[in-house]
């Protein structure tokens, strides 16, 4: 009976130590991911907003867009003496177009235009009527050529928010202006919850409500009450993306994001409403763990199981991680060799390098791993290196060199809190040092220079010369081998060196080189002219890229058979061929990537895209940022010398 009360004794003091350590962690759990629950909805909410605020940015960058278009044929016209009879005729056709197929929201396009007063909706001003004295055409003198947005006002007739988008013409006193009606923001405005929670609205930097959930308030300047002043304190004065305050007599979030530089998207949500589930989450989570406690008592040999269960779960979900971190890697070093147009996998070549290298050394698997991911990372510093300077065609000034040279302490920084094995930030810092010590950042000398980047170092120095760069072509292949064997104990080490020069003497066919891209053609077919000319007007500045017309199906084949294309752009609407059957017609004679241009977001073209096995697509309005991308992605091609 003792051993038995001892035996009981000591079952119930691990019993109640168990219960009360599980209450303290059960406590400290839920305490800290209640904390943390709040930080994340209000994360959340900020990144709605963010959400939201990018809609209405875009819409408004539609308009802009519009403008633009318009804007550079005015222009176009105006240099090619055209007639005003002629642009107002431009003009009317342009805001019939834009009413009816590109947003009814678009109002109306008129403009100030060589001293005269034209309207594409055929309003008569009265005669009273002074254009260079109205906010359009100031803020488009203000804004000196750029297209800028007019602040909005409240049509008292329809009780409707509009806006105007000006831009001032080449010749300095021309302006075109176009009428955006709200409506579109409205719409985003009731819609903008969380989860069903809340109310939006959006104000200028004025305190005028643009739209708002409740429609009385539209056209209102806010603030009315002291509350809206502390709350617009809070968002004009102090750029608060999210806070906490009590309007009328509830506790609530607000959430506000910057559009523009001049508007902001607001969203009031109630505290009861946006932490509800959290707290009937935290009060079933302490029941579950009561009842876990009681599961963990009486099974502890099945809980065991599940531990290990969990636990191999747990090595699964590590390995999947790490070909995650491989992946993020490489496409951050693609990232950073993007910023130089002339050396396209530079990064991925230096770690293939690197890696042969460290294979003939002997290393560990471990070892050729680190190894390999720092040559992937030893320019992520590059980041901090401006474009213009990269890619420059001639000889670097001195203060251009020295921002150059900077780039390995910017990586070693970037890398050391981001990876776990220091050897990789080392590589990146170091990889410039000489031998000799004539090298930067440090002027390490001979073993003191970690290994490493003596390795890294061999291999960068090899692609550079074996690579295009901005001032001249890939060397042959023996001057590359000279330059390696003359810097053997002076620039390399000379143990790193000759494995270099012995991969270099078996590789008989110059295999490892960057091709040399050479001039890519881009056919682009679309029946107007004006499309045409954008793509035109988008890659001007793009020496590696030449742009070639057709407007008709006769064309397209005949500028095939007339030279080699490397890229087409093809529009969805022909008027002698569907876009999808004169794709099919080029696929059965011609393996080249085509990209479909097309107005239509429809998920059923898109899917359509896809099961043609299209290259890729791009939406009208056309956005000059995309379509280089798309133009660039596509056209990238690898090979030798």
């Amino acid at each position: 009976m003792g051993a038995k009360n001892t035996i009981l004794k000591q079952f119930l003091i691990t019993i109640i130590t168990v219960f009360c350590l599980l209450v303290f962690m059960v406590t400290y759990i839920f305490t800290s991911f209640y904390h943390s629950s709040v930080t994340r909805i209000e994360e959340l909410g900020v990144s709605n907003m963010k959400s939201e605020a990018a809609m209405i940015e875009n819409y408004l960058n539609k308009s802009m867009d519009v403008l633009w278009v318009t804007a550079d044929t005015v222009n176009y016209m105006l240099q090619n003496s055209a007639s005003s009879d002629e642009i107002l005729q431009y003009l009317t056709t342009e805001a019939e177009h834009e009413t009816q197929q590109i947003d009814e929201n678009f109002t109306g396009i008129y403009g100030y235009i060589n001293g005269e007063y034209l309207d594409g909706i055929g309003w008569i001003p009265p005669e009273d009527y002074v254009p260079t004295e109205r906010d359009w055409y100031i803020a488009a003198k203000e804004a000196d050529g750029e297209a800028t947005i007019v602040p909005p006002y409240l049509d008292a007739q329809t009780n409707t928010v509009m806006f105007s988008v000006s831009q001032l013409l080449s010749d300095g006193e021309s302006v075109v202006s176009l009428d955006v009606a709200l409506n579109e923001v409205q719409a985003i405005t009731e819609d903008m919850t969380m989860n069903g929670m809340g109310y939006g609205f959006i104000m200028d930097s004025t305190g005028l409500v643009i739209a708002h959930f409740e429609k009385s308030e539209k056209g209102k300047i806010y603030p009315v009450n002291e509350e809206q002043e502390e709350m617009l304190h809070q968002i004009f004065d102090n750029k608060q993306e999210s806070f906490g305050m009590t309007i009328n007599g509830e506790n609530c979030t607000v959430f506000s994001n910057q559009v523009m530089n001049d508007w902001y998207v607001v969203m009031i949500v109630s505290n009861t409403k946006l932490f509800h589930d959290l707290r009937t989450q935290m009060m079933i989570g302490v029941l579950v763990s009561v009842v876990v406690f009681l599961i963990v008592v009486v099974f502890c040999a099945v809980s065991a199981k599940k531990i290990g269960k969990y636990q191999q779960k747990e090595y699964e979900s590590r390995e999947k991680l790490e070909r995650m971190n491989t992946n993020i890697i490489r496409a951050l070093a693609s990232t950073i060799d993007a910023k130089d147009r002339y050396t396209s996998g530079h990064s991925q070549r230096v770690a293939d390098y690197s890696l042969a290298i460290a294979k003939r050394m002997g290393k560990s698997e471990e070892e050729q791993k680190t190894i390999y991911y720092a040559g992937l990372l030893h320019d992520v510093g590059k980041i901090r290196v401006p474009e213009e300077v990269i890619n420059k065609p001639g000889k670097l000034t001195e203060e251009e060199f020295d921002q150059i040279k900077v780039h390995p302490v910017s990586g070693y920084h970037i890398l050391k809190d981001i990876h776990e094995d220091e050897r990789v930030a080392y590589g990146a810092k170091y990889h410039h040092e000489r031998y000799n010590g004539k090298g930067y950042p440090n002027g390490l000398e001979g073993e003191n220079i970690p290994e490493i980047a003596r390795i890294i170092g061999v291999a960068d120095a090899y692609d550079a010369m074996a690579s295009n760069r901005s001032y001249r072509n890939a060397l042959p292949q023996q001057v590359v081998r000279s330059e390696i064997e003359k810097g053997r104990g002076q620039q390399f080490d000379a143990t790193i060196a000759d494995i270099m020069l012995q991969m270099i003497d078996e590789d008989k066919d110059y295999s490892m080189c960057q091709s040399e891209g050479g001039r890519k053609n881009i056919l682009v077919v679309d029946d107007e002219i004006m499309n045409i000319r954008m793509v035109q007007h988008i890659l001007k500045d793009e020496p590696d890229f030449r742009v070639i017309g057709a407007m008709t199906k006769e064309e397209t084949f005949h500028a095939l058979e007339e030279q080699e294309m490397h890229l087409i752009l093809l529009d969805l609407k022909m008027p002698d061929a569907d876009g999808f059957e004169l794709y099919q017609m080029i696929r059965e004679k011609y393996h080249i990537p085509v990209v479909l241009v097309t107005a239509d977001r429809c998920i059923e073209t898109i899917q359509k895209i896809s099961e043609l096995g299209i290259d890729d697509y791009l939406t009208k309005p056309l956005h000059a940022f995309v379509v280089k991308e798309t133009v660039r992605g596509i056209t990238n091609s690898w090979g030798c010398v």
